[in-house]
């Protein structure tokens, strides 16, 4: 598939897209609400026009079958445009606020504003929900956007192509293909939003050209997201559910479990356990399994592979170029200074961090640049809230992994490094709109004391009233 080629979109032409977005969001056409449910319906019409397209894209950049393509991707995005569906119109409505008596007669609200034109870059590991589930809190927001879709996962970024065009019009969202001149032509101009999913390096290279407009924006990054097994845990759970996580994808997650820290005294049954229940996932050849993914292309099975040189493998280590196949692999005797250590994996490598208390693991993890997520399993309340309050992270997920994202009434995003901006259900309405705090006062009355020219009594009789009633 390596072989494929996109039909990049012309550079010159990027302008004019913009323009024209420009030109239509002045029509106020995305403005009412009843427009943007239309627009989130075609969507989701779309999407099941060409569902079996998009899981076959997917499983041609990626390996994934069609149910884990479906639970990843498609549905992910399909839930989050009914769940939009089913509260866009309470969302965008002006939301009351409090009044302090000093401000009587007034209301307070604040309303929610388009942005106008945003634009959203999307990475290649969820070639479909990373692209679209921003889209749906764009198109609520009543926004115009451009998508930007990776170079990498080809395939799925010709489907989206062919999709986007088919159900949108260009001057309402836009999708651009295309490689590296693509980006950078594109973040040469004026949006009023970005929302960028990928790495931390490029995340850094978007964050310097928008602020050259003084763009806001949401950066979804990465890093490396660590896992704390503690003493006090449910073995055959942890191991399930942490192995779930780490190996969806192939382990091509910006969420992944990165590293495991494992308590000494727990350690041999936990590694143990992990052999387990990862035969029981994929048998005894999950090159032969259709339920486990592949790496994206050569340049990230060669990368991952350097890695495995890290410390010593005590399970898998399979590989297999010609399939950009890479194994479950557990490696034990890792270093902080190992580059397993050192760079995000993204891939199916488990290095296990033996440890002894709970205060090392903190000083490990707050030495280190804020991870997008941090995991932690434990029957040990005292332990969770040490975890929770003595680190920070984009989220935690306690006695789980990855399901966090899962639940739309949480924001997702990074901090720090990893990331800045949160969205998902709610959290992308408000993403892809301006808050615009509202004071409306009343001609009803006026209070006198306010105006100049001011006495010592009625100064003094201002800071009493400003003490007693701005509450």
């Amino acid at each position: 598939m390596e072989a494929s080629v996109l039909t990049r979109t012309k550079t010159d032409s990027i302008k004019q897209i913009l323009a024209n977005q420009k030109k239509y969001f002045k029509t106020k056409a995305t403005l009412p609400v009843d427009f943007r449910i239309k627009q989130l319906k075609k969507l989701k019409a779309g999407i099941l026009k060409y569902e079996t397209e998009i899981l076959n894209a997917i499983e041609a950049d990626l390996g994934k079958d069609h149910l884990g393509g479906y639970l990843t991707e498609v549905g992910f995005v399909l839930n989050d445009i009914e769940d939009a569906l089913r509260n866009i119109r309470s969302w965008a409505k002006p939301k009351r606020k409090s009044t302090p008596l000093f401000h009587q007669k007034a209301s307070s609200y604040v309303h929610s504003d388009p942005y106008g034109m945003t634009l959203i870059i999307a990475p290649w590991n969820y070639p479909f929900q990373l692209l679209f589930a921003p889209l749906v809190g764009a198109i609520a927001g009543g926004n115009t956007t451009v998508l930007k879709p990776s170079e990498v996962s080809i395939e799925s970024t010709k489907v989206a192509v062919k999709m986007v065009k088919e159900i949108f019009d260009e001057e309402y969202v836009a999708i651009v293909d295309g490689g590296i001149p693509e980006s950078q032509a594109l973040l040469a101009e004026k949006f009023d939003y970005i929302f960028y999913t990928g790495s931390t390096h490029v995340g850094r290279i978007v964050y310097q050209a928008a602020a050259k407009h003084l763009t806001p924006v949401t950066l979804e990054l990465g890093g490396k997201s660590p896992c704390i097994i503690d003493e006090n845990t449910h073995i055959e759970y942890t191991a399930k559910r942490l192995l779930w996580g780490k190996l969806i994808n192939a382990g091509q997650t910006c969420i992944a479990p990165d590293y495991i820290f494992v308590h000494q005294n727990i350690k041999d049954k936990m590694i143990a356990e992990f052999k387990k229940q990862i035969k029981a996932f994929f048998g005894d050849d999950p090159k032969g399994n259709s339920e486990y993914c592949k790496i994206i292309n050569t340049r990230h099975f060669n990368r991952v592979k350097k890695l495995m040189n890290s410390g010593d493998i005590i399970y898998g280590g399979e590989t297999d170029e010609t399939a950009s196949y890479i194994g479950p692999t557990i490696i034990d005797n890792v270093s902080p200074e190992d580059p397993i250590m050192q760079e995000e994996i993204f891939g199916p490598l488990i290095p296990i961090v033996p440890y002894n208390t709970m205060d090392e693991v903190v000083d490990f993890i707050n030495d280190r640049p804020k991870p997008l997520a941090l995991y932690v399993f434990s029957n040990n309340q005292k332990n969770i809230n040490k975890i929770l309050k003595e680190t920070s992270s984009g989220g935690v997920c306690v006695n789980d992994t990855l399901m966090h994202i899962a639940n739309p009434h949480l924001p997702f995003g990074g901090v720090g490094e990893s990331g800045m901006g949160a969205y998902h259900g709610h959290a992308s309405f408000t993403t892809f709109t301006h808050q615009k705090s509202v004071l409306h006062k009343s001609f009803l009355f006026d209070m006198p004391i306010r105006y100049n020219p001011y006495s010592a009594k009625t100064g003094n009789l201002l800071k009493t009233l400003l003490k007693r009633f701005n509450k």
